[in-house]
């Protein structure tokens, strides 16, 4: 019979196997004469009280059935004849929606505007080093989406929007690590990431889907209520029974695409701050009240959340041993963002502090009143800090206390900071709101205004600031009843996990009105 027990260890004994299944037999009452067969379903770190402990859940049987099945993952190549989908946007929501749509029988044609990520790289380099923004290949733009270079990592709340096992079994078969299966907070790594995703795409091309890079959706014929083709910047035509829409947070042209086309777009709530960063050692030290951090223990992370005045301000998007990368998608912006490699060896901390930005701010009720919010902020950011990605930066202890920074800590992004007085870019409430919100964190891990942490700014891509509506149950857009808005850049998922689960919804949804 098979059950779950929990048990209890200190990290050093997180391999001692005789420990561990000592452990589940007292725990479970089970007598050292009966057969034992146990897989480790989560894996938690509990660090509230020194010496850190692991939790752990254990499927236990007394027979040899824990392995893992392949019926997530399992699929046919397609007959000559099957109906065609377009997919926009190869980011975690078009991939996965792409996968699921060859289970089901249909063709997906699936359109990136970006490069593969061999390519990618390369663009990647000269917006580092050399301050060079290709619009249609950066970090949030070319295969994989923004998460392929920005850390990968896999947590998400997301439960109600589907099986979560799923999607994190279909990135162990295409090469992730198998403890993503049972992480409380799975994270792949911008290292490992790049080669799941060719895998996966090259499974989308011999089960029968294409994928075609350096497309650009550029205008869309409608008839009827349906869109009977999208166009791309060379005016070449793709057809197909629906249109999946996953062209991520900051394709701010397919917004205003939409609007032109007068398919309804509206505004909502987003959030808009900075990304700050530690020494890696300090974060260490508070988060598992020691001095030195065990060679058994993961470089620390936190999560932070206060209000001020009624207003959230919260961190987001925690790197451990992270970099802060240049996210700028057009010349003339600055955007931050962060990620870690795989074995989150870097010396620095950075987390996003960001604040809640809502409708009753803006200046205007258009839809794309929010989004120029956004881009007023990045715009002025990159001015004040010289034109290029040089990011405008100050100690943490003089962003709290409105002081222009005399000199300024080193710091994990590679284009370079400059000393600038945020007042310059960030509107006054989301300033305040900061400030007061770091004197905050400051007395829940002691010590966080630190004398060596830097903010850079500003962090504006946190999620969409644009929905595209749907119908809550079809998930088709009411004025376009072919087409199906999907995840970040619609408004509906925010992260790997959750742009993926909403992508395999949209699938769903296609193929139960395509075989009707």
């Amino acid at each position: 019979m098979k059950r779950e027990i929990d048990i209890r260890v200190l990290p050093e004994q997180l391999s001692d196997a005789t420990k561990i299944e000592k452990l589940i037999r007292r725990k479970g009452r089970i007598p050292p004469k009966f057969p034992l067969f146990y897989q480790l379903k989560k894996k938690s770190l509990d660090a509230r009280k020194f010496p850190a402990k692991y939790q752990l859940r254990y499927l236990v049987s007394d027979i040899d059935d824990l392995s893992i099945s392949d019926e997530y993952y399992r699929a046919e190549v397609l007959p000559q004849d099957a109906k065609r989908i377009v997919v926009v946007g190869a980011g975690p929501a078009g991939l996965f929606a792409a996968l699921k749509l060859l289970q089901l029988g249909l063709k997906p044609i699936v359109l990136e505007r970006g490069k593969d990520v061999r390519a990618r790289r390369r663009d990647l380099a000269l917006l580092s080093k050399e301050h060079l923004i290709n619009p249609e290949s950066n970090y949030c733009f070319g295969e994989g989406g923004a998460g392929t270079y920005s850390d990968g990592k896999l947590y998400t709340r997301a439960h109600k929007r589907g099986v979560i096992a799923e999607v994190l079994e279909w990135f162990v078969h295409f090469g992730a690590d198998t403890n993503i299966l049972v992480e409380a907070h799975p994270h792949i790594g911008t290292n490992k990431l790049p080669a799941i995703i060719v895998a996966m795409r090259e499974m989308i091309c011999d089960l029968g889907g294409e994928v075609r890079f350096g497309t650009k959706m550029c205008d869309l014929k409608i008839k009827e209520d349906r869109i009977s083709a999208v166009i791309d910047q060379n005016g070449n035509e793709y057809a197909g029974e629906a249109v999946l829409l996953a062209t991520g947070h900051s394709a701010r042209d397919i917004f205003y695409l939409l609007q032109k086309k007068k398919i309804k777009i509206e505004a909502k709530p987003f959030a808009l701050g900075v990304r700050v960063e530690h020494p890696q050692l300090f974060i260490d030290q508070r988060q598992y009240s020691h001095h030195k951090r065990s060679q058994h223990l993961p470089p620390a992370a936190y999560s932070l959340a206060d209000r001020v005045r009624d207003r959230g301000v919260y961190s987001f998007c925690m790197c451990p041993g992270g970099v802060i990368a240049p996210c700028a998608t057009a010349p003339g912006e600055i955007v931050t963002n962060g990620w870690s490699p795989s074995k989150r060896n870097n010396p620095y901390a950075n987390s996003g502090i960001v604040v809640e930005v809502r409708l009753s701010d803006l200046s205007s009720k258009d839809p794309m009143a929010a989004l120029e919010f956004q881009a007023e902020v990045e715009r002025k950011a990159c001015i004040e800090a010289g034109g290029n990605q040089t990011a405008p930066a100050l100690r943490l202890e003089d962003f709290v206390e409105n002081r222009l920074s005399k000199t300024l800590p080193k710091s994990s992004y590679f284009p370079g900071t400059e000393a600038v007085d945020f007042r310059s870019f960030l509107p006054p409430f989301i300033l305040k709101t900061l400030q007061e919100g770091f004197r905050m964190f400051h007395k829940k891990i002691r010590g966080f205004i630190h004398e060596e942490a830097i903010v850079l700014g500003p962090e504006s891509r946190t999620s969409s600031p644009i929905r595209i509506p749907r119908n809550p149950e079809t998930l088709h857009h009411p004025d376009c009843h072919n087409l199906y808005p999907c995840a970040e850049g619609a408004g509906y998922a925010g992260g790997i996990v959750s742009a993926a689960l909403d992508g395999i919804n949209c699938a769903k949804s296609i193929a139960a009105k395509v075989k009707a």
